[in-house]
């Protein structure tokens, strides 16, 4: 298995992914400089051109999400996700796509200093932190004390904005990301 990585990249998630997985991989590095992202032989693995993409055989991935979501289901025994037919899945589903539908958009507004109109889609940052405040509830994590991919996806959010020194003003996030930071195996960047 190998991972087109780059550590200045949202890759950083997906590697994380893999390595709560315990997955055996590869990282092959994509020099943004040299535009390897652009070149035919990349656009074959990720048409878009962008990081993070997995290659396991035959089997090509890209988008952060679809990632987390395939290795979550390649390594059942990591139990980092709600099996089919559990009344958990769904709950999982959709957080895993708010991540980046409603979560990474509305975040990208509020440290651009946008206003964040109906017309694009997606909800204000402050909407979609009280979402993950509820969701998160007494935790430690998004599902009790059991970490799945969805915190991967969603926590990988709020540590992106603390590195850049953004904080988010709410305690209950803001202990959710160290309790994330603190992980053996947690993001780690560069």
């Amino acid at each position: 298995m190998k991972l087109y990585y780059n550590p200045k990249s949202r890759a950083v998630i997906s590697k994380w992914m893999l390595d709560e997985c315990g997955a055996q991989y590869e990282l092959v590095l994509i020099d943004f400089e040299k535009r390897e992202h652009k070149t035919p032989e990349f656009l074959k693995i990720n048409p878009a051109g962008k990081l993070p993409a997995l290659v396991d055989g035959d089997t090509r991935v890209f988008e952060g999400t679809a990632i987390c979501m395939y290795l979550a289901e390649k390594y059942p025994q990591a139990n980092l996700a709600p099996k089919p037919g559990t009344p958990e899945r769904g709950r999982y589903l959709s957080l895993m796509v708010y991540s980046t539908s409603q979560l990474e958009p509305s975040m990208g507004d509020k440290l651009m200093n946008v206003q964040t109109t109906p017309q694009r889609g997606w909800t204000d940052f402050e909407t979609t932190l009280d979402v993950v405040e509820r969701e998160l509830g007494k935790g430690p994590y998004l599902f009790g004390d059991w970490f799945t991919a969805a915190d991967v996806m969603i926590g990988s959010m709020f540590i992106w904005m603390r590195m850049w020194g953004k904080p988010t003003g709410r305690s209950a996030i803001d202990a959710y990301v160290d309790r994330l930071l603190a992980r053996p195996k947690g993001m780690k960047m560069g």
